[in-house]
């Protein structure tokens, strides 16, 4: 027998996109060193930098706004050897280290990017040194390549991120339910980027506004590895 409650409004996947623009980078001791070497681009201490921290910690934020400013070739980390020659303009590797990579392409890019003048920029999880390279070479070069860890977000980088996010989607919340989700949930932008959707979208569905009880409940659902929205 067919229930009678009231129907669920399903909302509207809008497609949301966080801005990640420089005037949209929230400054904090956690990143404070990595935003000041992109912002001094291209008076850099050596032809290679890169941005070492954990997952979510903004990397690819900066490594996007550097990426606008410098027009770098963006060469996938699994793609090296497919770059060719020797790039005549700056090139980004976002996200290297995780995966094998091939040892000699980036030996010869670091080389290629050096002798012309120009830069690299690669960004990852790890510590150049922890990468697993092998070959003397290149672990020689990347010794001599510049290392600035990002940190994971501290509570004044989540909690702006957090506002933000929100401001994006022009939707009004308090500050102490902004608060209250930055001291929950995982501290990485991608999982606020996550919760601020879900928040939005529950909102939307029961047609109330983003409480603290809403933000508990949404939380809960994530602790407990629910992939849905809880239901009403």
């Amino acid at each position: 027998m067919p229930g009678t409650g009231r129907p669920r409004q399903i909302p509207l996947a809008l497609g949301h996109k966080p801005a990640l623009g420089r005037d949209d980078l929230i400054v904090t001791p956690a990143n404070a060193e990595a935003v000041s070497m992109i912002d001094r681009w291209p008076d850099w201490p050596s032809a290679a930098v890169v941005l070492a921290g954990p997952a979510g910690s903004g990397k690819s934020h900066l490594a996007s706004i550097w990426h606008e400013w410098s027009g770098a070739q963006n060469v996938p980390a699994g793609k090296l050897a497919g770059i060719g020659g020797a790039p005549a303009g700056p090139v980004l590797v976002d996200g290297i280290g995780e995966a094998p990579f091939d040892e000699a392409a980036l030996f010869h890019l670091l080389n290629a990017v050096r002798s012309n003048g120009t830069h690299l920029l690669l960004t990852s999880r790890r510590f150049p040194l922890a990468w697993g390279a092998t070959l003397p070479d290149l672990v020689s070069r990347l010794r001599t390549a510049t290392t600035v860890e990002v940190h994971e977000p501290d509570d004044a980088l989540l909690e702006g991120v957090i506002a933000k996010l929100f401001a994006d989607r022009q939707v009004e919340v308090e500050p102490h339910v902004v608060s209250y989700l930055a001291r929950r949930i995982e501290r990485s932008v991608a999982t606020a980027i996550d919760v601020v959707d879900r928040l939005d979208r529950a909102a939307l569905e029961e047609k109330s506004r983003i409480t603290r009880s809403l933000a508990a409940r949404i939380v809960s659902a994530l602790d407990e590895g629910q992939g849905a929205l809880p239901l009403p």
